[in-house]
């Protein structure tokens, strides 16, 4: 009796692990510096926003941003690739 109670409070605790806390709105203490107007782009996340730490897309147009992001998913995939030998 004692080993399934034990056994069921742990499988309480390891579900509890991966429920949800309770939700509260939160503020950033800090801003975003969205340069370009790609903030609504694919990819771009939340916490974080448009991530661009060298700053490539700093004086470009939407005819190259959108280059860049093609040959980036180009050689992204061809690297999966390599990764499992092909």
């Amino acid at each position: 009796m004692m080993k399934s109670a034990a056994v069921a409070l742990a499988l309480l605790e390891s579900v509890e692990a991966f429920s949800p806390g309770a939700l509260k709105p939160t503020t950033l203490s800090r801003k975003v510096d969205v340069r370009m107007g790609y903030e609504g782009e694919l990819g771009v996340i939340e916490p974080t926003g448009f991530f661009d730490p060298l700053g490539l897309s700093a004086d470009i147009d939407a005819e190259t941003f959108a280059a860049y992001r093609t040959s980036e998913l180009k050689h992204g995939r061809v690297a999966q690739l390599c990764v499992i030998g092909y």
